[in-house]
């Protein structure tokens, strides 16, 4: 028994070293693209508002895919749903290094998007193959691949940018993709639900449609809101069709017998607290995300005049500290509780947000106040998603996760959004260069935006703490 537990044990932790790479090296090829943001924006001569199309359309797919993908997963097996999803990111990460025009660009984005789904895919594999006492341990070391990558992405990507252009950062990454796709073919080995009538689903493909409708026309109706007031009518329209298709999507979600947002988990208010807290931490990170290479990179005195090499420097210890707090807050969910953790990351990512408002005339500054948001983040991250995790019965693992990322995309697919419709509304121009710059105004809204977001975040990791039993 004791030879049997011990090839149980090795196998998990060679399915969780595996699965860790999932997150290494799709992080490490999304961090890449933030320092060459400004690069896009000039080559493919986008408004900023346009720009966070960039990331957004990445979430937004991402977004989509996630709750269809955890779905199929618990349906047709974790193994063979990976494995198509990493087909398509990897398609997805070659076409983004031929990618030579927005259009081009941006369906190359929705495909690496579409890769996101392999994660919760990713979380529901561990809980089942890792036992209740060491999850924790196992999900800090999952999470802290993240950070890990998005590390070696700022230290690699900046440089290989500086010297070989944004192109050449989607070509380091297929290779590894696919040795990795090989890897997991050949190597790992997890069990299948067998076909019974009982865990058998259709695709909710209509309620699919109005959910991309609805967070399409949502982001379309914040791009446009801008001061010119000739787009006011189209800003309108966007926000109208959000309504109607939001309304939709509920009318769907509630009939159907297999929704994407299972609206009867959230009755659970430890699962609902724990997205929403998610969704609202997603929301601010991503806003910060879109607008510190853009500041960085703009010209003095908009700007801090840097290059790629500047923006990695600075968001450098950011990546570190998150790797630090996502392995430490591991350990820190056995001694005080997924709850208490929660609210100490809310509160400190809050604080590092208001300071970013108040201190970011200088690179020093801004990396300082990255670092503190960077150490909330972690606790935040890891407490919110292991609240989720406890808090759903194993047969709707993939369920519910991908209904918590799917929300959680969605918050980080905003947040861009609104960064981009303040440096549209807020520009000036600097004699002798051409083009126009977000001015010190709209990184101030940007800033003090995230920080009253963040604020809620707060509200509802204490609510949790104190509303719900422990």
């Amino acid at each position: 028994m004791t030879l049997e537990k011990e090839k149980i044990d090795r196998s998990a932790w060679l399915i969780l070293g595996t699965l860790s790479c999932l997150g290494l090296i799709a992080m490490y090829a999304e961090t890449m693209v933030l320092p060459a943001i400004p690069a896009f924006i000039r080559d493919f001569g986008m408004p900023y508002n346009t720009s966070s199309w960039i990331l957004s359309s990445y979430m937004i797919a991402g977004a989509v895919a996630t709750p269809i993908a955890g779905k199929l997963s618990d349906v047709y097996g974790r193994k063979k749903i990976l494995l198509i999803v990493m087909s398509i990111y990897s398609i997805g990460i070659l076409a983004g290094g031929f990618a030579n025009s927005l259009p081009f660009m941006l369906a190359a984005r929705a495909a690496q998007g579409v890769g996101i789904s392999m994660f919760p895919i990713a979380f529901g594999i561990i809980r089942e193959v890792l036992p209740e006492k060491k999850l924790a341990v196992g999900q800090s070391v999952f999470s802290a691949t993240f950070p890990a990558g998005g590390t070696l992405g700022l230290l690699v990507g900046a440089g290989i940018i500086r010297n070989y252009g944004w192109h050449a950062t989607f070509f380091t990454v297929f290779p590894v993709a696919v040795i990795l796709g090989l890897f997991i073919l050949k190597f790992i080995h997890i069990g299948s639900l067998p076909h019974t009538p009982e865990n058998k689903t259709s695709i909710d493909i209509k309620g699919s449609v109005a959910l991309a409708i609805t967070i399409i026309s949502f982001l379309g109706g914040i791009s446009y809101l801008e001061n010119n007031t000739g787009q006011g009518f189209e800003s309108i329209i966007f926000f109208a069709v959000t309504i109607v298709s939001l309304t939709v999507f509920i009318a769907i979600e509630k009939r159907t017998s297999f929704p994407l947002i299972d609206l009867k988990l959230l009755t659970n208010k430890m699962l609902l607290f724990g997205i929403l807290i998610l969704l609202i931490v997603g929301l601010c990170t991503f806003m910060v995300y879109q607008t510190i290479p853009i500041m960085i990179q703009s010209p003095q005195p908009l700007g801090f005049g840097g290059t790629e090499l500047t923006t990695a420097a600075i968001q450098l210890p950011f990546m570190i500290i998150f790797l630090i707090g996502s392995i430490t807050s591991g350990f820190a969910l056995n001694k005080i509780g997924n709850k208490r953790l929660t609210v100490i990351g809310t509160i400190v990512s809050t604080i590092g947000f208001f300071s970013l408002l108040l201190f970011h005339s200088s690179d020093y500054m801004v990396t300082i106040t990255l670092a503190i948001i960077a150490a909330g983040l972690s606790f935040a991250f890891i407490g919110g998603f292991n609240i989720v995790l406890l808090s759903t019965p194993i047969q709707f693992a993939g369920i519910a996760l991908g209904m918590t990322l799917l929300l959680n995309l969605i918050g980080q697919s905003i947040g861009p959004s609104i960064a981009g419709m303040f440096e549209q509304m807020h520009r000036s121009t600097i004699q002798g260069v051409s083009g126009s710059f977000p001015t010190p105004e709209a990184y101030n809204l940007i800033f003090l935006t995230a920080a009253a977001i963040s604020l809620t975040s707060v509200v509802f990791a204490l609510s949790l703490n104190r509303k719900v039993v422990a």
